[in-house]
């Protein structure tokens, strides 16, 4: 019998309250990676990938390649030097993230994202939070804005992920 393929459960850690800054900044922003595989847990290819409103390519897996990208633009291209492209964006279609998001690639998809999370952890890890690098638009930035840039691109996208999935199934979330 064939089974229809659906986002595995995910256990969140809690962020540590009272770290040291590299701990609480590693911490928040793998649970703010968790919480995002938990917004998507038990869900189909078929549920990640409807869309939010007409006319908008708004959706759980846009988000996913979407933060698939961005997670390898900033840890592992800017933070970790690596000559990565980026796995869905193209300059002449920067939106391709969202608008080529389809049921049929959605476990392939969430894989490259829980991929691409390990690989930028491995990119991180032991960089010094005040390391910079040269951004050709921002100028300077450390390793730890980077941190803070992404927790908030997280927290942004799971406000978005709360009503994709309420749209869903009705499931809502903290």
């Amino acid at each position: 019998m064939w089974m229809t393929w659906t986002v595995p459960p995910v256990t969140r850690a809690r962020e540590p309250n009272a770290a040291g800054e590299r701990a609480t900044l590693d911490g928040l922003l793998d649970w703010h990676r968790a919480t995002f595989w938990w917004k998507c847990e038990g869900l189909t290819g078929a549920q990640l990938a409807r869309r939010a409103v007409p006319a908008s390519s708004l959706s759980l897996l846009g988000l996913a390649r979407h933060l698939t990208d961005t997670e390898r633009a900033w840890f592992r291209r800017r933070v970790g030097g690596q000559a990565r492209p980026a796995a869905y964006g193209r300059p002449e279609q920067p939106d391709a993230a969202f608008d080529e998001a389809t049921a049929a690639t959605a476990e392939e998809d969430m894989t490259a994202l829980r991929d691409e999370q390990e690989q930028c952890r491995r990119a991180v890890a032991g960089v010094p939070l005040d390391q910079t690098f040269e951004h050709p638009r921002w100028g300077t930035l450390s390793v730890r804005w980077v941190y803070q840039h992404m927790i908030a691109e997280y927290a942004r996208h799971l406000g978005h992920a709360d009503l994709l999935r309420e749209s869903i199934d009705g499931v809502t979330g903290e």
